[in-house]
């Protein structure tokens, strides 16, 4: 099993597959664990996304790491975790979200806007911020945000993200990416979203 630290700085992008089919799971996960993808989530607004999820993390388990976004509630934690995923994403700040993801021991990586609301997110445990919507926050922000919190803190920009809009938010401190439509859409060619992943992980070498 992989480790979420270790995934991180072999590629810090989050593949965000929402819409996928259960029936693509394996072929669409292929192409991005080929390309260099480490951490794969799959939206619970999917079809079928649990079974996706456990697809994923019996074939990939030991190279990636798989889990769900859109987590909003308690009972879906749960019913992520029984499936294998071992990330938890949410659009928002739920404590009760996040507590109950590290009772079970899964990363969790809400939703933060505010100042307020990534301390408290870090205070609950929190294993990345995930700033979202990004378009509301732009890169002198986050970079205001990086300045007084912890230097240990692991920062996503999610929302609206391409190759192209990456080098702002690095500079500005951010340590990842969450990478939705620019990247995957259920009606994407699998060598359509091949040649996606590979610019996007060119794009995040290119900062070194």
């Amino acid at each position: 099993m992989i480790e979420l630290a270790t995934a991180i700085s072999q590629n810090p992008l989050i593949a965000i597959l929402r819409g996928l089919a259960a029936a693509d799971a394996a072929s669409v996960s292929d192409t991005l664990v080929d390309a260099g993808f480490r951490i794969i989530e799959v939206p619970l607004n999917s079809p079928d996304p649990l079974e996706s999820i456990a697809a994923i993390a019996k074939r990939h388990g030991s190279q990636a790491i798989v889990g769900a976004g859109t987590v909003l509630t308690v009972d879906q934690v749960d019913a992520v975790a029984d499936a294998g995923g071992l990330i938890i994403v949410s659009p928002n700040m739920n404590p009760n979200v996040g507590q109950a993801a590290i009772a079970r021991g899964l990363y969790w990586c809400p939703g933060i806007v505010t100042p307020s609301e990534a301390f408290a997110a870090l205070e609950i445990g929190a294993s990345v911020l995930k700033v979202f919507p990004a378009e509301m926050v732009p890169p002198a922000a986050i970079a205001a945000m990086r300045a007084v919190l912890p230097k240990d803190a692991i920062i996503a920009a999610v929302g609206g993200i391409t190759p192209e809009t990456m080098p702002p938010y690095l500079a500005a401190g951010v340590n990842g990416f969450g990478l939705g439509s620019a990247l995957f859409k259920p009606d994407y060619e699998i060598e359509d979203i091949d040649r996606r992943a590979r610019a996007f992980v060119e794009a995040i070498k290119r900062r070194e």
